[in-house]
């Protein structure tokens, strides 16, 4: 089994409820308004980001989505102690503690094959966070730890294999040039992903983001500062783009 997608439940603990189709459905929960048109609209439920709230708060969204959509329901940045407590009144879901994510019914593989590459161990949170939601969604992961531009033969060797993919999210902090070197290597879309490591003068992780965004490898997508999350959603909607073409 993929380690970076989480177990399917075999039961789902709030069946979908047959809806209206009604891409601009919301429903009112007074401390929130869950965006339940959102699956019609972009293919998969609104995700939750988890800090802030409450874990009663967590599980009362949750079941919303579950109940009125039918892909999978993930709750992002969620500590140890909230997910057991979430978990305990909302079970069927599944529990990354390094990706910090919570599933429930994770999509089937869709075959889009994404490569996830961290440039040192200390990325390797964010790069987990980016695996671990794409696997939710139905993207086929490979992952590729430390091999940072210090030691550039490192990426030379798995170069054939990032060649092979759909997309590569590559995760780096400090300089951020490992989006450039992979950049230059592969011709599919690569998504660059600041980390916010590294000494003083990584800003934490804006000079990463301003490298990226400088970058002379043409075309890389960046998304914001250690989220992960936002990467793999970028690969999410491309695989859909390539999903409508005969």
């Amino acid at each position: 089994m993929d380690p970076t997608r989480p177990d399917p439940s075999p039961r789902d603990p709030v069946p979908p409820e047959p809806v209206p189709a009604d891409p601009t459905r919301v429903h009112d929960l007074g401390f929130a308004q869950v965006d339940i048109g959102r699956e019609q609209r972009q293919g998969l439920p609104e995700a939750v980001y988890g800090p802030g709230k409450t874990p009663d708060q967590i599980r009362t969204i949750a079941a919303e989505l579950l109940r009125a959509n039918s892909g999978p329901v993930l709750v992002t940045r969620v500590g140890a102690e909230t997910a057991a407590d979430v978990l305990g009144h909302l079970p069927g879901g599944s529990y990354d503690a390094t990706a910090g994510l919570l599933v429930w019914r994770p999509a089937e593989p869709n075959g889009f094959a994404l490569t996830v590459v961290s440039a040192g161990t200390s990325d390797w949170p964010v790069a987990a966070e980016a695996a671990a939601v794409a696997g939710a969604v139905g993207l086929e992961v490979t992952t590729v730890h430390d091999v940072g531009v210090a030691g550039l033969q490192r990426v030379l060797r798995v170069r054939d294999q990032l060649r092979e993919s759909d997309a590569v999210v590559v995760v780096a902090g400090m300089e951020g040039a490992l989006a450039s070197v992979v950049g230059g290597l592969v011709g599919c879309p690569v998504i660059a992903v600041p980390v916010s490591t590294g000494y003083g003068a990584s800003f934490a992780g804006v000079t990463a983001l301003l490298a990226m965004h400088a970058s002379c490898a043409a075309g890389i997508t960046v998304v914001n500062i250690d989220s992960g999350f936002g990467a793999a959603m970028a690969a999410y909607r491309l695989s859909r783009v390539g999903s409508r073409r005969p």
